[in-house]
């Protein structure tokens, strides 16, 4: 396929940008979507992931061109790009009824993550990353309000972007389908049961608040439960990403993944 041909499909289709090494490695190695066109810093240094990503661009045919570094620095806006942009097809959208309906039919108890109001994008790829750390089945964001999955999130989140299926809908409306399924909505925020004293087995969506608000009294009332975390030292809160991380560990532990002999 000609050079005109690719620009011409890449106009048909909505295209997204892949800003550093990992991204566009972790894409090139999943195959859940295409990557379309790979500019490389001319003057780059040829390590074990670049030549990784030439080889596996070479094999699939995507075209690769060596530009100034000023070139990717403009294209990326300023962000980290480590010598590397590649331009990438969108990633797949679905809805919360979709999303459960595909993991129903894998025969799997749902594991889901909503998200609200998540303004650092650093936090919302840390979440990704151990979403797919701990076999998250999706995350849900409002369609409005919160980061969105930028080139920033990719690249924080280490490939689990394209692992882990992310919904944009408004988490009022996702509860719906979630409830209905038979899915324990489980909140966190603070005056909740302790950590360790809830039953998080089974299918299990968390809601977390956004950072510094925490969880909306609306999304509150249409937990079925609230759990919090206990903390020493005097904190209230911890980051949105750790606190997730945390709870998706307990949801395991009680899922009995983890076969830990006492000392």
């Amino acid at each position: 396929m000609g050079w005109r041909h690719r620009l011409a499909l890449m106009r048909e289709i909505t295209v997204e940008r892949l800003e550093g090494r990992n991204p566009v490695l972790e894409c090139l190695r999943r195959k859940r979507r295409r990557v379309l066109r790979i500019r490389l810093d001319r003057g780059a240094r040829t390590d074990a992931k670049i030549a990784e990503i030439l080889s596996r661009a070479d094999k699939a045919g995507v075209p690769v061109e060596e530009v100034p570094r000023a070139t990717l620095d403009k294209l990326a806006e300023g962000r980290v790009h480590n010598g590397i942009v590649a331009d990438a097809e969108d990633l797949p959208s679905r809805t919360t009824l979709q999303l459960l309906d595909a993991v129903f039919d894998a025969g799997t108890a749902p594991l889901l993550i909503l998200a609200d109001e998540v303004n650092y994008e650093h936090n919302l790829g840390a979440i990704l990353r151990t979403s797919l750390g701990f076999g998250v089945d999706g995350l849900i964001v409002p369609t409005r309000r919160g980061a969105g999955v930028g080139p920033v999130v990719q690249r924080v989140s280490m490939g689990a972007v394209e692992e882990v299926p992310v919904v944009r809908e408004g988490l009022s409306a996702a509860l719906k389908p979630i409830r209905k399924a038979g899915v324990k909505v489980i909140g966190a925020d603070m005056g909740g049961t302790p950590l360790g004293e809830l039953d998080l087995r089974g299918p299990v969506a968390f809601v977390m608040g956004g950072e510094g608000k925490g969880l909306s009294p609306t999304l509150r009332n249409r937990c079925d439960h609230v759990v919090s975390i206990p903390l020493h030292g005097g904190l209230e809160s911890l980051n949105v990403s750790v606190a997730a991380a945390i709870l998706l560990y307990e949801k395991r532990r009680q899922d009995g993944w983890f076969d830990v002999t006492p000392l």
